[in-house]
């Protein structure tokens, strides 16, 4: 990770333009694609709030939201780990 804010956010606005290709190319019901994007904009959220924490203490009103029914997904929801 790096302490750059502005960083952190160029890879958070690519995490969610490939969210938005994913959806839009999406292969049908739970496709693997949609899901990897949807763990990879968690990912990246999570490193540019503790960026921006680092750097200015401050951080978003924005929290990464997993619905009790999504544990049983086949995707890893470890949004700590590196992509």
């Amino acid at each position: 990770m790096t302490t750059n804010p502005r960083a952190e956010l160029a890879g958070l606005t690519a995490a969610l333009e490939e969210h938005l290709n994913a959806i839009t190319n999406s292969r049908g019901e739970h496709d693997a694609a949609i899901d990897n994007a949807y763990v990879a904009i968690a990912n990246a959220f999570e490193r540019y709030e503790e960026a921006l924490f680092e750097v200015y203490e401050e951080v978003t009103p924005l929290e990464v939201f997993i619905d009790d029914e999504d544990e049983d997904e086949d995707f890893d929801y470890d949004f700590t780990q590196e992509d």
